[in-house]
């Protein structure tokens, strides 16, 4: 049976990202190698843009005083 791989932090596949575009960068690495290499960091880019977009909904909700929630805009957050 076959045993599912730990889902890495944000940080682990940041930094995996980073070495596959190295890799791609210095291009001299087998064509085969590379395409898999790429689809591997493709799949990095769209994970770490997910764990970024649901830690940017969590920070912008924040509990006010009486204990309701806020939710700040964009805009609001420059003015301050």
């Amino acid at each position: 049976m076959a045993t599912k791989k730990a889902e890495p932090t944000f940080e682990e596949a940041l930094n995996q990202l980073e070495v596959i575009v190295r890799e791609l960068e210095q291009g001299d690495i087998p064509l085969e190698q590379a395409l898999g290499s790429f689809k591997e960091g493709i799949g990095l880019s769209q994970y770490c843009q997910k764990k970024l977009a649901d830690a940017e909904e969590m920070l912008t909700k924040i509990m006010n005083e009486e204990g309701q929630e806020v939710v700040f805009q964009e805009s609001e957050s420059l003015n301050a």
